[in-house]
């Protein structure tokens, strides 16, 4: 199969993985996937914050915006906004995305931008050594949540209930080992229309020994074809299972996006980009909000 998403080979880098990392097989599964919608490079955007997850978009040949922790969904509703053509994938860790992103994933699912959010969910914070993240186990053991302190006491953030409770119009959870069926869920997410979460399983090797590769196939089970991700009450209900996560596309609905809802192509259809800037309606916005500061 051609990867027209792999950096060039002649190009000597190095990925700032640990090795073993579930990363790496996010990361080519990406790039087949994108491969396998005939998207081109150009075309494509990859947004991230900071994090192991987020340095994804240094490590695949596509359009790249970096921006702040916590803080991808915002630049990528506003690329989407500014361009719809564009295909605009947000790439972030549960600590990223649930954690400092948190206020950030709830209004965006609100707004329900064409746009998808891969979150690597490996329950702890991959970047800065270990700490628990919002996804993290009670009674897991950190360096900052120690053993004599009970280890982590909250309850685990639930970001899949959060979604379908708000009414995202695409929910799913993979588990990033599994190849051929993340894959196939990426591009599901992908070519939805609308505001598409998949969480995805990814184990992190050096510091988190628990949520391993065996406890994630162990803990996990893949969605029946009979089960119906339009019925809300019932994918809410597979949400919230604990003895085992199911996997798959949890709930989808259709809905108008954010773009839809703005009229901002009611008339025009160029892209915002393209269009001429007023500057003297821009100025006038300008000293009206001045005005009310």
């Amino acid at each position: 199969m051609r990867n027209d998403f792999e950096i060039m080979n002649d190009v000597n880098y190095d990925i700032a993985w640990c090795p073993g990392c579930g990363n790496y097989q996010i990361r080519e599964t990406l790039q087949e996937a994108l491969t396998e919608l005939e998207l081109r490079p150009q075309e494509v955007v990859i947004v991230s914050g900071i994090g192991q997850a987020a340095k994804m978009g240094h490590y695949v040949k596509a359009n790249v915006f970096n921006g702040l922790h916590g803080r991808a969904l915002s630049p990528a509703m506003a690329i989407n906004a500014a361009n719809p053509d564009l295909k605009v994938i947000v790439e972030s860790g549960d600590g990223c995305s649930y954690g400092e992103g948190g206020n950030h994933f709830v209004h965006t699912i609100l707004r329900n931008p064409n746009i998808t959010m891969f979150v690597h969910n490996n329950m702890v914070y991959g970047l800065t050594k270990g700490q628990a993240s919002p996804t993290s186990q009670s009674g897991f053991i950190t360096s900052v949540q120690t053993a004599d302190r009970h280890g982590v006491t909250n309850t685990p953030f639930n970001p899949l209930a959060i979604a379908i409770s708000l009414d995202a119009s695409f929910v799913g959870r993979a588990f990033g080992s599994d190849k051929e069926q993340t894959k196939q869920l990426m591009m599901k997410a992908i070519r939805h229309k609308g505001f598409a979460i998949l969480d995805i399983f990814q184990p992190c090797v050096t510091y988190n020994r628990i949520n391993n590769y065996r406890w994630y196939k162990e803990n996990t089970y893949y969605l029946p074809e009979s089960y119906d991700p339009t019925d809300h009450v019932e994918a809410f209900k597979k949400a919230i299972e604990r003895n085992k996560y199911p996997l798959g596309v949890l709930y989808e609905n259709s809905k108008p996006t954010f773009v839809d809802n703005s009229g901002a192509y009611e008339k025009d259809k160029k892209p915002l980009f393209e269009r001429e800037l007023d500057k003297e309606r821009l100025s006038e916005l300008i000293d009206s909000m001045t005005e009310i500061g």
